[in-house]
């Protein structure tokens, strides 16, 4: 059974950093994306980052939403199998419950819900002004 479990969310002040964490157990794909997605009351969720995990089909690659360039990263240890988002820059409008997923794809460059079937319960990440 997959489980994806995330943490490292929090509060902090606009200009701060986190690192959100998502432990993966019960599988490896070897060829297919883990990614982060956020989700602000009364919006739809969104592709903040993706990273192919494996050593085929792109392995190694990685996206990112326009929000997220040069402010994000996204990193993949492979020996946990631990996907990371480092959040530099923070802003309000960060504000959101940041979910891990696995399994997907990433089509012409957008990371798209609907075509990750796995995912995490989500962490609260707060930035106040």
């Amino acid at each position: 059974q997959v489980q994806l479990v995330e943490s490292g969310g929090g509060s902090v002040q606009a200009g701060g950093s986190l690192k959100l964490a998502c432990a993966a157990s019960g599988y490896s794909f070897t060829s297919n994306a883990m990614a982060w997605f956020r989700q602000a009351p009364g919006k739809e969720r969104e592709g903040v980052a993706a990273i192919y995990t494996g050593f085929y089909r792109g392995g190694g690659s990685i996206y990112y939403a326009d929000s997220a360039k040069r402010r994000f990263t996204i990193s993949h240890d492979n020996t946990t199998n631990t996907l990371y988002l480092e959040m530099n820059d923070l802003r309000p409008d960060d504000t959101a419950m940041y979910y891990c997923a696995a399994g997907g794809d990433v089509h012409v460059g957008r990371i798209m819900p609907k075509v990750f079937p796995y995912w995490g319960q989500g962490t609260q990440v707060t930035v106040s002004s």
